[in-house]
């Protein structure tokens, strides 16, 4: 708060005359209720619009694979993949650096097409990033049969609120206070839901990876273009938690923690896992978590720099790798469809 506001008694017990009555007025500003936030449904239109506009012009390319990515899918041939009798959605995975997409089953966890990575456009507006979005769907739905109704998952990096996008760390400002699901909806003709990027990876390795029975307080840390954070207690997920932006040594931890930041700055495994176990030295003084699950592409690479961690937690790398935020988003999508009908 700006400043120390003074409460009115509206008894008019203190600080008031006897048998005097305060004004409504009177009452301070933080007595009343909040005004509850509405999108701006006008821009949510212009900017479905200048998607679909950009969707007319070249596709994305796929991206070639290096520390923190994957391969690049090859071309489909074929007629689609039948998918009757399974229950499937789509999942996306949003980074700074990268978007990737994939149809998933939620019964298994297993994806059911080709794994599609093309870069985050540059700038990373809303339109460009939701004509990319667009873009991968419609290659997938050429792998897999998808009906109508098939629901998006988006795991995005930033707090998500009833599909409104609060923050954008990593991405175009933009995204502040934008109805992502909205937009996205309206160029996608399908149901869309968006959920936190490292959220969705948690969810996906709770139910099948590495936290599957695991109980009690359990933190999942994605490494990439920044540094996501999950947390669980019993199963339960405790949304947007973003501790990649806690404060260590007057900076955003990410800006030392992230996989993107030993190459930025050209360190060793061994300087840059000193500055991912001060950062989850912090979260443990908080939280005291009984594990760590390491995710992002780099956990590919857990055994470079797990072992010289001194938190005393246990610490493993995650079992779905870096498709974790494509199976949770998917599975997000299809639980908040449910919960619509």
């Amino acid at each position: 708060m700006d400043g120390e506001n003074e409460k009115v008694d509206p008894s008019g017990a203190a600080g008031a005359e006897e048998g005097a009555v305060p004004a409504r007025d009177s009452v301070s500003a933080v007595d009343k209720p909040a005004v509850p936030f509405k999108p701006d449904e006008s821009e949510t239109a212009v900017v479905a619009d200048e998607a679909e506009e950009l969707l007319e012009e070249e596709p994305d390319e796929p991206e070639e694979a290096d520390d923190l990515t994957d391969d690049k899918a090859p071309a489909h041939e074929g007629p689609a993949l039948s998918v009757a009798g399974r229950r499937v959605a789509i999942g996306v995975d949003i980074g700074g650096s990268g978007i990737k997409a994939a149809a998933v089953d939620l019964d298994t966890g297993e994806m059911l097409s080709q794994r599609h990575r093309v870069p985050t456009p540059q700038p990373s507006t809303p339109a460009a990033m939701i004509a990319s979005v667009a873009r991968l769907v419609k290659r997938i739905g050429k792998e897999v049969e998808l009906a109508p109704d098939t629901a998006v998952g988006v795991g995005f990096p930033g707090v998500i609120t009833s599909g409104v996008t609060r923050t954008a760390a990593n991405v175009d400002p933009g995204w502040l206070d934008f109805d992502a699901d909205a937009a996205m909806e309206r160029v996608l003709r399908r149901p869309v839901h968006l959920i936190n990027d490292a959220d969705a990876a948690g969810v996906a390795e709770m139910r099948f990876g590495a936290g599957v029975g695991r109980r009690g307080t359990v933190f999942l840390i994605t490494l990439g273009t920044g540094t996501g954070s999950a947390l669980f207690y019993n199963g339960t997920l405790v949304p947007n938690l973003e501790l990649g932006h806690m404060e260590i040594r007057g900076r955003d931890a990410e800006r030392r923690s992230a996989a993107a930041a030993r190459i930025r700055r050209g360190i060793s495994w061994k300087a840059w896992a000193s500055d991912l176990d001060e950062h989850l030295l912090a979260i443990e003084k908080l939280f005291w978590p009984q594990l760590f699950i390491i995710g992002g592409g780099v956990s590919k690479r857990s055994e470079r720099f797990i072992p010289r961690l001194t938190v005393r937690a246990e610490v493993i790398p995650a079992r779905l790798l870096n498709d974790a935020g494509i199976v949770g988003a998917a599975m997000a999508a299809d639980e908040r469809e449910h919960m619509a009908e």
